[in-house]
């Protein structure tokens, strides 16, 4: 059997004998691009390595950890399996293979001993679906037999990174299923190099070529130890629409054996790698090997002596979709008027979907106007007083001058009608009028299947469901100032009056009570303990992706591979949880998946529990309570009558108040499972008569497309009409303008308050939920919600397509967080938020399972990167971006 290949044999269905990198570079050379010469050690010679010395079952035996492995049980195992490769001697069929191949390339340049990279290219990286760029190792400017023998045996042992092998085992890539070529190409002695994308990598966009260039080697600006040149380019013709130019202080040069970093002379430390025309000209390689290989590519290139050479390609896997202009420009539709980011729009974190901002402006309008109109008298607002616009997408809070100014006037009658519970206001008009009411609105528009409600049906039952939740909201809202001001209340008057230096904070008082988020997270932990007793349960959920689990469910249909008893077991108990659970929001625009919807994320912190990590929110609730029912009977054993009842007065109030706001906001969005079906039937009937090209495009359209297409009778539960020409049919074409239009939207940091008055924005700041978006520096200032402090790598997370991410450990960053996210604080190690308070939901959860919490920084979401460390001290209210090597 032969070990070397020629590029020019291998191509893209040859994974597994040249791995991703090989087979990448066959294509490349298959269609003519300036590839620098070489040969391929394919992955017959690594398996013929590992067997004669021995090595298959002892790899085998230290790379089997458990899902639970730590970092450093990884990077242990690695270490081990690294000495087990050293340990070995080359077969002499391979070497002598090697020797040949390697003599070959260096007399094909006058003699003498060739100076080449080295590169591995496992079987699992490059391709499409995972990102294993950089988990293997690459050798630079390696020159002579024994030093490329050395460097071979390297890359074959850099399969076993702990980085790999953590990386795969999270994939579900199983490690007997793994092998590793060697690539061999001779050094390009380069004045320049850098990497290339044929789609740009920030914003999506597939129409735009990004080159990033510095002199010297290419390989300090793959692994970002160099600052480069940016240059961005038109693809269709070529012209470059923007650049950057850096001050390149260094660059990677070669040594006698390896390669150095040196000082970028003075005279090009400014200068531009690449003139317009080089970089259209390398722009145009790009597009040929984008085609070629028929999806957006990662290029390394280098350039030497003015000719440009392909390194190697991979797809790029982490691409965004397409997004349009950020906006900069803030200015309001309605100028005599305040525009507030507060109350109901802290759970509208994201540019609101088409459809929900015609629906929702309306609607809160009218719930507002109802409480306001109960509370006040019929003449307190007039119309065009009150409002929930959108600006660049971002709803705001509209409140016309005047209109508000009267509102202000009546304040202490409202106040005096919610200490009162009138208006169906406080904690007695939600529990025995808002939520019984919204309940009965969901349960009567869930009377009739949504597959046989007409068109009109449909659209009426959304509007009647968001008028509910909207309603049920405003009732929330009354809530929150009760909950509020009796933790106040008690923690003021506690600190003052009885808290000595031995005693706990006051927040002590007011944890181990049940709440509906974490009675959602016992349950599912409950759900988890249960799978374990089930022989051979446990194991089949967790070598069954998360997708195709979540796919099941909703389908009913059983997983493949996964036996269809434990199936019928498994499936009826998770669906009794999603029953009960699966209506909280992640966010309130109806175009986001509930969990009912999508089980992912909460299959995702089951498959947490099953593999033995987190603790027991049982037992955590019961020491929660001892330490409070203790520390309660020490602090009134010591106070004097008066002082002791009215201790006693103010914590009742603050005791039974906080876990029914949590019961409260749990239940938002009792009516968005069915609003969400409502709105997909409606987008199943429009796609049949082609007016739209997927179910889910329905979220995108303006209301009155929606309700056009329903008058013309597009929408029948028989069938779609016949499309008329009174009707103009919306277009793929237009949804995925607004789509892209929607992403650039949400990269803009909406500002707090319309129009950005400077010294109305400071003497309303502590009023606000969100902390200023101007903060500079490394260190983040929020407000300190939950005690202790940690130093981890932070998780930035959008939304729930964002949660299969989070790893245990880290710090969880968002915008904001909702009941829905309380899965994910059992695997996190402090919490930070853009928008938040002491008071708020992520606050109250972060307190239950005693981590820190900071909250409401304002632009922690935009200053921290995911993996990168940072402190968060929950006692000084502060996030440090931790810098390398301080730690």
């Amino acid at each position: 059997m032969g070990y070397i290949d020629d590029f020019s044999v291998v191509g893209r269905d040859d994974v597994a004998v040249a791995g991703g990198k090989g087979a990448g570079l066959g294509e490349l050379v298959r269609a003519g691009l300036p590839v620098p010469r070489g040969f391929l050690l394919n992955t017959a010679a690594y398996e013929l390595y590992v067997r004669d010395n021995g090595l298959t079952e002892r790899i085998q035996a230290e790379a089997a950890l458990p899902l639970s492995a730590t970092t450093r049980e990884y990077e242990e195992a690695a270490g081990r399996i690294r000495g087990l490769f050293a340990g070995g001697v080359m077969p002499a069929a391979i070497a002598e293979e090697l020797r040949d191949a390697y003599h070959q390339l260096g007399a094909g340049e006058g003699g003498g001993e060739a100076a080449v990279a080295v590169r591995s290219s496992a079987t699992a990286e490059d391709l499409a679906s995972a990102s294993f760029a950089g988990q293997q190792d690459t050798y630079l400017n390696v020159r002579g037999s024994d030093a490329l023998t050395e460097a071979v045996i390297s890359c074959w042992a850099s399969l076993w990174t702990a980085r790999a092998m953590a990386y795969r085992a999270r994939e579900g890539i199983r490690p007997e299923d793994v092998r590793l070529a060697v690539v061999v190409q001779q050094m390009v002695a380069a004045d320049a190099a850098g990497v290339l994308f044929t789609a740009n990598p920030a914003t999506g966009r597939r129409d735009q070529i990004v080159i990033g260039a510095a002199w010297g080697l290419g390989e300090s600006v793959v692994s970002g130890a160099v600052s480069t040149d940016d240059i961005v380019i038109d693809a269709p013709t070529g012209r470059v629409v923007s650049r950057r130019t850096a001050d390149k202080e260094t660059m990677t040069v070669y040594a006698e054996r390896g390669t150095r970093e040196e000082p970028v002379p003075a005279s090009r430390r400014l200068q531009p790698v690449l003139d317009d025309a080089g970089a259209s000209a390398l722009a145009g390689y790009g597009t040929r090997i984008a085609q070629h290989l028929g999806s957006p590519q990662d290029i390394e290139w280098a350039r030497s002596d003015g000719e440009f050479f392909i390194l190697q390609s991979r797809p790029i896997t982490a691409l965004p979709e397409p997004a349009g202009e950020t906006p900069t420009d803030w200015s309001v539709p309605y100028p005599k008027g305040l525009y507030f980011r507060a109350s109901i729009v802290e759970q509208l974190p994201d540019p609101l979907s088409p459809l929900f901002a015609d629906l929702i402006d309306g609607s809160v309008s009218r719930s507002l106007n109802a409480l306001l109109d109960e509370a006040f008298g019929k003449s307190s607002l007039r119309d065009g007083d009150l409002g929930l616009p959108a600006i660049n997408g971002y709803a705001y809070y509209y409140y016309r001058t005047s209109g508000l100014w009267r509102l202000m006037g009546k304040m202490p009658a409202a106040v005096r009608a919610l200490i009162r519970g009138e208006a169906h206001m406080g904690i007695p008009g939600w529990r025995d009028y808002s939520h019984p009411r919204y309940v009965h609105v969901v349960e009567s528009r869930s009377a009739k299947p949504v597959t046989e409600l007409t068109g009109q049906e449909l659209l009426e039952g959304v509007s009647a469901l968001l008028d509910a939740g909207t309603v049920y909201y405003t009732a929330v809202q009354s809530i929150i100032p009760i909950a509020s001001s009796s933790e106040l209340a008690f923690q003021k008057f506690y600190d003052r009056f009885v808290r000595g230096d031995a005693d706990p904070p006051a927040q002590t008082f007011l944890l181990g009570y049940e709440s509906e988020p974490i009675r959602a997270e016992t349950a599912l932990y409950d759900l988890a303990e249960w799978s374990r007793g089930v022989p051979g349960l446990a194991g089949a959920i967790l070598g069954t992706p998360t997708t195709s689990l979540a796919t099941a469910q909703l389908s009913g249909a059983p997983p493949a591979r996964m036996d269809a008893g434990l199936w019928r077991q498994w499936e009826p108990k998770f669906q009794l949880h999603l029953d009960r659970f699966g209506h909280t929001v992640y966010n309130l625009d109806f175009i986001n998946p509930v969990p009912a919807d999508d089980p992912s994320p909460l299959l995702d912190t089951l498959k947490f529990y099953l593999r033995g990590q987190g603790n027991d929110p049982h037992r955590r609730r019961e020491l929660a309570a001892a330490r409070r029912e203790d520390s309660t009977s020490r602090i009134l054993a010591r106070l004097h009558p008066a002082r002791r009842a009215a201790f006693v007065r103010l914590l009742r109030w603050a005791q039974g108040s906080a876990p029914i706001r949590e019961d409260a906001l749990a239940d938002v969005g009792l009516g968005w499972p069915l609003m969400r079906r409502m709105l997909r039937e409606l987008g199943r009937r429009l796609v049949a008569a082609g007016l739209i090209a997927e179910p889910d495009d329905v979220f995108w359209l303006r209301y009155q497309e929606v309700s056009s297409a329903v008058g013309f009778g597009l929408a029948g539960p028989s069938g779609p009409a016949a499309i008329t020409g009174a009707l103009r049919p919306v277009l793929a074409e237009a949804v995925g303008e607004r789509r892209m239009r929607w992403r650039g939207q949400r990269q803009a940091a909406a500002p707090q308050m319309l129009p950005e008055i400077r010294w109305l924005q400071r003497s309303l700041a502590g009023m606000m939920p969100e902390g200023s978006q101007d903060q500079q520096g490394n260190t983040i200032n929020g407000v300190g919600a939950s005690q202790g402090r940690v130093t981890a790598p932070a998780r930035v997370l959008a939304g729930p397509e964002d949660f299969a991410r989070m790893q245990p450990g880290e710090v969880l960053v968002a915008r904001i967080t909702t009941p829905a996210w309380t899965p994910l604080f059992a695997m996190a190690s402090a919490v930070v938020t853009d928008v938040g308070g002491p008071l708020s939901h992520s606050s109250i959860v972060a307190r239950e399972y005693g981590i820190p919490a900071v909250l409401g920084t304002g632009v922690a979401t935009r200053r921290i990167a995911s993996g990168e460390q940072i402190e968060v001290d929950g006692d000084a209210g502060t996030v440090t971006l931790v810098q390398p090597g301080t730690a």
